[in-house]
């Protein structure tokens, strides 16, 4: 059964099998009232993939963060207009979509006894909760997704849901150790039920997290890089272990990247990147960035240009990003690998992080197929790393290497790197955090959504 049809039926299961029944006499059997662990996670990866990761919300941070160009007039998102009700889709999809169904595969799987399962649903729910307090700050939680009917949860601290992710990750690894026999097959689309790579996304995601808390109030940052080194012990060994959604690429089932820079949707990509890339001489410029078609150069638009020009002007991903059939890269090992290297500087000093730095920007070269030599002049050119410049030229490096991904809004609010201006025709200074969605604060009325794109959210001190 292929990708769709099965995630049409697991829907269908979900959404049927909570139906009353009118009479007692017989059952429906196309109306289950018990749902197994397969039917459940294999929807919720393609939601995390395709709604988190690769949804609204996340290109909305990429044009914050200035990759990410909308070739329209301006006030739009780039120049940072944004409405409570931009954001209803990304809260609906985080919290019905993944959490609600991850919470279910949790007990699902705890009743069933497979704790294989169980791991997956708590590295997974500690994704998502990091995913949605990184861009809200306080978030629903502890009267939000334990089985009771609570329609207005009070929100909870931030530094109480880093706590929750920590505490999901710990869980997961448990259960792991556990040996069970059960483990999914095809169902898990990002590992296909291998558990060591679970395992060593639990421990990656463990070092992330500690990271982002080393300037967060009562947290010490030598603290933080010693519990996140000895996270990366057991995390992430090589590219094999990213976490990755493979599509198909026929019709249907297209990466998400590759809906996003068509030309119905006017987004491509922004000046800010691209001439990065050139001012650096990176030899990732042509491996990353597609000529624009009517030019054949290397073109970014200046988001809140108030001309508007043809898209076909610009420049838009590669096919190693953007291809119908390729991955979307969701946790990688470069991450991991940059972590390191943050980690190392804090506890170390700069030169032992640059071995680390280097094999990363090795690693990510090789990985979209950079020659050798190559590889050795950039090295040589960005120079060697010294107390005064190697925060800025590690965040700088592992903002390319983990291109798209959200998790680079994070690393510039906590770190201030890479540098960023806000852009021309801005409404106000760069944001540091989303809106709450129009539809919680109707259904859901909270203090905390009084909050605006400027304010910082708790670990950004």
């Amino acid at each position: 059964m292929n990708r769709i049809l099965f995630i049409i039926a697991a829907a269908v299961c979900l959404f049927t099998g909570s139906c009353k029944k009118f009479i007692d006499v017989n059952e429906d059997p196309n109306r289950p009232t018990a749902v197994g662990e397969a039917a459940i996670l294999a929807p919720a990866e393609l939601a995390i993939s395709h709604g988190l990761h690769g949804g609204n919300a996340a290109i909305i941070v990429q044009e914050y963060l200035q990759v990410i160009a909308l070739n329209q007039p301006v006030p739009n998102a780039g120049t940072y207009f944004m409405q409570h009700t931009n954001i209803d889709v990304d809260w609906t999809t985080l919290y019905a979509t993944c959490l609600n169904n991850l919470v279910r595969l949790d007990s699902v799987a705890s009743v069933n006894g497979n704790s294989n399962y169980r791991a997956i649903a708590r590295v997974l729910q500690a994704y998502c909760l990091g995913f949605g307090t990184d861009l809200w700050g306080d978030i629903p939680y502890t009267q939000a997704l334990q089985g009771e009917q609570n329609f207005t949860p009070a929100y909870d601290e931030q530094a109480a849901i880093y706590d929750r992710i920590q505490a999901l990750l710990d869980g997961a690894i448990a259960d792991i150790a556990q040996n069970s026999a059960v483990v999914p097959g095809g169902d898990d689309y990002f590992y296909g039920g291998d558990m060591s790579k679970w395992e060593k996304l639990a421990y990656t995601l463990k070092a992330r997290y500690y990271m982002h808390l080393t300037k967060a109030p009562g947290h010490s940052a030598a603290t933080q890089a010693g519990l996140a080194l000895a996270a990366l012990e057991k995390g992430m060994a090589s590219g094999d272990d990213d976490l990755k959604f493979d599509y198909d690429g026929i019709a249907g089932q297209e990466n998400v990247w590759y809906s996003t820079f068509l030309s119905a949707s006017t987004l491509i990509l922004a000046s800010g990147f691209v001439d990065t890339l050139k001012a650096h001489n990176d030899p990732r410029l042509s491996k990353m960035v597609k000529p624009a078609a009517e030019t054949g150069l290397y073109t970014g638009r200046q988001i809140g240009d108030i001309d508007v020009g043809s898209l076909e002007a610009y420049s838009r991903p590669t096919d190693f990003y953007q291809g119908a059939a390729g991955n979307n890269y969701i946790v990688i090992y470069l991450e991991a690998l940059f972590l390191k290297a943050e980690a190392t500087l804090i506890q170390s000093g700069a030169a032992a992080a640059e071995p680390i730095y280097q094999e990363a920007i090795r690693t990510h070269m090789e990985q979209l197929g950079v020659s050798g030599s190559d590889i050795t002049t950039y090295l040589t050119a960005r120079g060697t790393l010294t107390a005064a410049n190697a925060l800025q030229r590690i965040m700088e490096e592992k903002k390319v290497a983990n291109f798209l991904s959200v998790e680079s809004f994070t690393d510039w609010r906590r770190t201030g790197y890479p540098v960023m201006i806000k852009v021309p025709n801005a409404l106000s200074e760069i944001p540091r955090r989303l809106l709450y969605p129009q539809a919680e604060i109707v259904a859901n009325p909270q203090p905390e959504q009084d909050a605006v794109l400027t304010d910082r959210v708790w670990w950004d001190q």
